[in-house]
């Protein structure tokens, strides 16, 4: 198959790039602009996926387009928002879609999405979502948890930390679980996807077989770098409320009420998704271990 791939050329981008190629199927990847070498069966073209015209045009004769677009934090001031990025960025690959004729469309959201989350960050994936469900094209949607590989923000950022200070502050009680899952499972799952007529108007909630409190996730890193014990320090969550609303627009200022809320709620899945994906997916502490060490 020809893919049209948006927002491959980030972290999941590139692990599903690479599980695209393996299975034999050409690439067309939208980017900002042309890297120097790179792969044959990888046809880079220039565009912005918020100017549809752009890109629309490169849309035609591809088969499928996938839709990976998405950022974690909004700066305003520099046009990066959610609404921007998720939503209308969506609503245009959509739209190129049909018109060159293209009936299967990927989607990657986001696990917790739902109309009535707290987070600016879900409601704008849901929306999103509901453009893709409103499409009329053959959809599948995927909303992965934290997902971890080489390159991850999320892991390799408390990997610093841990490396770096004696303590580690942690937010609230730290007692809210995660289920992290290895970028390289969640491409296999968009991979096999494109060969499952099954998957067609479905969404999966994608995670790990490893469902483990944020205090014990530290653990695990620190075991995996050699620490015998990882000291914390709880910050109550009525304090980092009061104090991260006056900081959060500066990019210095490492998290965002949005990303406090996301991460307390917890952010875990049933698992049903191998249901239909039948493999088995990566330890978390063995999947680290590659790249930490």
């Amino acid at each position: 198959m020809r893919i049209f791939l948006a927002g491959g050329t980030g972290f999941i981008g590139e692990h599903v790039c690479k599980a695209l190629r393996h299975e034999g199927h050409g690439i067309r990847l939208l980017t900002h602009r042309k890297r120097a070498g790179g792969d044959a069966g990888v046809e880079q073209v220039e565009g912005d996926v918020t100017l549809p015209e752009t890109f629309a045009g490169m849309v035609k004769g591809c088969d499928v387009t996938i839709n990976l677009v998405g950022i974690i934090r909004e700066f305003a001031g520099r046009g990066i928002t959610f609404e921007r990025l998720h939503v209308e960025a969506t609503r245009n690959v959509i739209a190129a879609a049909k018109a060159a004729g293209v009936t299967r469309h990927l989607q990657m959201s986001a696990l917790g999405t739902r109309a009535d989350a707290p987070s600016g960050y879900h409601r704008s994936k849901f929306e999103a979502e509901e453009e893709v469900r409103g499409s009329g094209l053959d959809w599948t949607i995927f909303r992965p948890s934290i997902v971890f590989g080489p390159k991850d923000d999320f892991v390799n950022k408390l990997a610093g930390y841990i490396r770096s200070y004696p303590a580690i502050p942690v937010i609230g009680d730290g007692n809210y679980r995660l289920q992290p899952i290895s970028a390289a499972d969640v491409a296999r799952c968009f991979t096999m996807a494109l060969g499952m007529p099954e998957t067609v108007g479905r969404t999966f909630e994608l995670c790990g077989p490893d469902r483990l409190p944020y205090n014990e996730l530290l653990d695990t890193i620190g075991r995996v770098l050699g620490k015998r014990h990882v000291a914390k320090i709880p910050n109550p969550l009525p304090i980092m409320k009061a104090i991260v609303p006056l900081l959060q627009g500066f990019s210095f200022f490492p998290v965002t009420m949005d990303q406090i809320l996301m991460l307390t709620e917890e952010n875990i899945c049933d698992e049903r998704w191998r249901e239909t994906f039948t493999f088995e997916p990566e330890r978390l502490e063995a999947g680290i271990a590659r790249y930490l060490k």
